[in-house]
């Protein structure tokens, strides 16, 4: 039976169907999406069409049944190039049920399996394959291709579904081409003036992480004409921390890596008298650059998010400490301070809590400390990933995790329905403002 191996890159099997295509579909999958796969005792099978796709000129228009004029179906051929296989499915609509689509007759087992929040893509092609005029491929959200996807096209932190054109795709790691043009008259001016290494030393060390997340902050708050990050103040604090890090950080960061590793990887092949040379020989030192850039966006991606949640906590005068060493572990926050949450029998449960921050979970949520210090314990990620299983196993460690508010009711994510998942607005006014107030430097009236 055949089965999706998330290591194994289908990347060029998207290029090549996208560049087929005259329009693609990209949506991220919710759990209605993909549980039939993993519940045998569903009958459904198929992906929810939303009501602005059905209703563009995408899939085939729909025509109403004589016998049953509410339900409106269409037949749709589509391919599946993961599998090789071609299905007669079908576009079916219950007007009297809601305004979504149904496609039905897909491949189950690539459906069966999938981490929340992965991908559909698909396109409408130019001609058709086998009388197959669209194709799908699902993309596993802890893949490589998902990071490759939401990267080439910049995905933001709030995307549910979009007709994108496929020049978009294929034009991947193209962004703001004014800047690169920039760039590239910028290295060829230092090649022909011999000042290649003054250039490779002004962009060889790239913003603090704490510097980056400023700027992204003070973009934000200027978007929203907003004079600090006052959870208190905020109807949802953890959306805005994932917009910032997610969609204005990440694209000032990008611009500042382009300039660096453009220029590392011409001085490295420049060292060389021709191109086979450059590359063969030159392989360590292009092995050592990419490793370092993926080193470093990890690095970045978790130091802005503790500095976010920093914020947030000063901005709403909650006392912390961070980075304290706590039995062998060093959880990032520590409120009200590390003398506190060491008292233990000499202070009530919920005179103390620690706090921690990770942006992408995996396996990595272990890592929290599992030492009981009398308090609860806080995990905070903007993470949609995060399976059932480890919720539940999170659960069992008394460990309650913090996601943003649009995450905790997404379809796309499973954390609806987990008592052990709060958003950062309950956690600012439930567990900080009203369970834990002498956690506040200053204590706000009291509340109804």
């Amino acid at each position: 039976m055949f089965q999706i191996n998330s290591e194994e890159s289908e990347w060029e099997l998207i290029e090549h169907w996208a560049s087929r295509s005259t329009k693609l579909f990209l949506k991220k999958l919710s759990r209605n999406d993909t549980s039939w796969a993993d519940d045998k005792g569903k009958h459904q099978a198929g992906i929810y069409i939303p009501r602005l796709i059905r209703e563009s000129d995408y899939f085939p228009p729909l025509i109403a049944r004589e016998d049953k004029p509410h339900i409106f179906q269409a037949s749709c051929i589509t391919f599946w190039p993961q599998t090789g296989e071609r299905r007669i499915s079908g576009m079916r609509h219950y007007s009297n049920k809601g305004p979504e689509t149904h496609l039905t007759v897909v491949p189950h087992d690539l459906f069966r399996d999938l981490s929340p929040a992965s991908w559909l893509i698909g396109g409408k092609l130019l001609e058709p394959v086998s009388d197959a005029l669209y194709w799908f491929i699902v993309i596993d959200s802890t893949s490589q291709d998902a990071e490759l996807l939401e990267t080439s096209l910049d995905i933001k932190a709030d995307f549910h579904h979009e007709l994108i054109e496929p020049s978009a795709l294929l034009a991947a790691g193209a962004f703001e081409k004014d800047v690169s043009a920039e760039l590239i008259e910028q290295i060829d001016a230092a090649a022909r003036q011999g000042t290649l290494s003054k250039l490779l030393a002004s962009v060889a060390t790239l913003p603090s992480p704490s510097r980056l997340a400023e700027e992204a902050q003070s973009l934000y708050l200027a978007a929203e004409r907003m004079r600090s990050l006052n959870p208190y103040d905020m109807e949802a604090p953890g959306d805005a921390v994932m917009r910032i890090s997610r969609d204005h950080e990440y694209r000032i960061f990008k611009r500042h890596e382009l300039r660096r590793r453009a220029v590392e990887v011409y001085s490295a092949l420049t060292k060389h008298p021709d191109l086979t040379t450059s590359v063969v020989r030159g392989f360590p030192d292009l092995d050592r650059i990419f490793l370092s850039a993926s080193q470093q966006r990890k690095t970045r991606a978790g130091r802005s998010f503790e500095y976010h949640l920093a914020t947030l906590l000063k901005a709403g005068n909650v006392r912390f400490e961070e980075q304290a060493i706590l039995g062998g572990r060093r959880p990032d926050f520590v409120l009200p301070d590390k003398h506190s949450v060491q008292l233990k029998s000499e202070r009530s449960y919920n005179e103390a809590a620690i706090l921690s921050a990770k942006t992408t979970l995996r396996e990595r949520w272990k890592q929290v400390t599992h030492e009981r210090f009398n308090c609860a314990i806080f995990l905070a990620t903007v993470d949609d990933r995060v399976s059932s299983q480890a919720l539940d196993e999170m659960q069992t460690a008394d460990i309650a995790l913090v996601v943003p508010e649009s995450l905790k009711t997404s379809k796309e994510a499973a954390y609806a329905g987990h008592p052990n998942v709060i958003s950062f607005k309950d956690f600012f006014e439930h567990e900080i403002r009203r369970k834990r107030p002498t956690l506040l430097a200053l204590h706000p009236p009291a509340l109804l």
